[in-house]
């Protein structure tokens, strides 16, 4: 996909249909509770029906897409794990042994593991959407070229687009890549114009040492290829991941399609961010699941807009988080579709009294 393609496809994308969100509305005035009574259940399904045109909501059929890549940033000591993880969690990915192969499984969910770009041989049973073998370090120069960020953001599109047409209609994001915390933190803190210290976390576990070598990194980072903080390509190239780039292109795909698109926790929401910073549009696709206790997770869900269904200090990746919030989804939609209406019940509807 060229720079020209993608501008053209994101122009495509269209506002919220407010007048399904007010269906969604009407349809919860009218169930026999009080009003506003499940709180964000309630606007979670009105968001749904903005996005999809439709008040007549169905969610049954899901999957969590694991965006895996390699970040050239760790040969600067930013993890405590060498990359080779990265490839190791894919290979268990695709044998379904994972913390979010169980809980998908529980949740209903298929997983959809995907190499954006890991280094060795591709891994079989993980789909092929490989850019290169890794990103190169970012303290010596861009990560990516500006055209492999753009293919990127078309690969996690195209995903999308597939997932649609084999009859998914309500998709997660996950990721794994050893560094990508660095990564994202890098981009987070260009595009908020935030100080590094205070985007940048432990991730899996660092020392203090640890934490100190991954904030010089990207300070080194940011210096070295002044990225232009009001050009999301400009940054997610110099300083992001093919992982972060392709679920940037998967929010984009969510708009485009229809499809609701729960973001995971920081990783996930830093592309998000990416997304509505290239199509402020998209917005309506981007779904929060939860609160990461990574310490830049609340700035990011913030500049986002959106609030968290879970707070629960989740950090742990591969969409996790995302999956844990399906089953809320599933129960927001019981009472919206099965619950007895207020004519039914022979009740006085409540009306708003304030």
């Amino acid at each position: 996909m060229t720079e020209t393609e993608l501008k053209t496809l994101l122009s495509g994308i269209t506002p919220p249909d407010e007048a399904a969100r007010a269906a969604a509305h009407a349809h919860w005035a009218g169930l026999a509770k009080p009003l506003g009574g499940l709180g964000a259940l309630e606007t979670l399904l009105e968001d749904a029906a903005a996005l999809t045109g439709s008040a007549a909501l169905d969610v049954s059929r899901r999957a969590v897409l694991v965006l895996c890549s390699d970040n050239g940033v760790v040969a600067q000591g930013v993890s405590q794990t060498d990359q080779s993880v990265t490839r190791a969690v894919a290979e268990n990915l695709a044998a379904r042994r994972t913390s979010v192969c169980q809980m998908a499984r529980t949740a209903h969910c298929d997983v959809v593991p995907v190499d954006m770009g890991m280094a060795g041989d591709p891994v079989p049973g993980v789909a092929d959407c490989r850019i290169a073998a890794g990103t190169a370090d970012f303290t010596q120069g861009p990560a990516m070229t500006r055209a492999q960020a753009v293919e990127a953001v078309g690969r996690g599109i195209r995903l999308v687009q597939e997932q649609k047409a084999a009859g998914v209609q309500l998709l997660a994001t996950g990721e794994m890549g050893i560094g990508n915390t660095t990564t994202s933190s890098a981009v987070a803190a260009v595009l908020l114009g935030q100080p590094v210290e205070r985007m940048t976390g432990r991730g899996a576990g660092l020392s203090d040492e640890g934490l100190a070598r991954k904030v010089d990194a990207i300070c080194r980072g940011i210096l070295r290829n002044e990225p232009d903080p009001t050009d999301p390509l400009d940054v997610l190239a110099k300083l992001g991941g093919f992982d972060l780039a392709g679920l940037c292109g998967v929010f984009l795909g969510g708009a485009l399609e229809g499809v609701p698109v729960v973001m995971d926790g920081f990783i996930s929401g830093v592309a998000a961010l990416c997304a509505v910073r290239l199509c402020p549009a998209a917005a309506k696709a981007v779904f929060a699941s939860h609160c990461s206790s990574e310490p830049a997770a609340r700035l990011v869900l913030d500049a986002l807009g959106k609030a968290p269904l879970l707070t629960a200090g989740l950090h742990l990746g591969e969409g996790t988080g995302a999956v844990a919030s399906l089953p809320l989804w599933d129960m927001a939609l019981a009472v919206y579709d099965h619950c007895y209406s207020f004519a039914e019940g022979g009740i006085t509807p409540y009306t708003p009294q304030c």
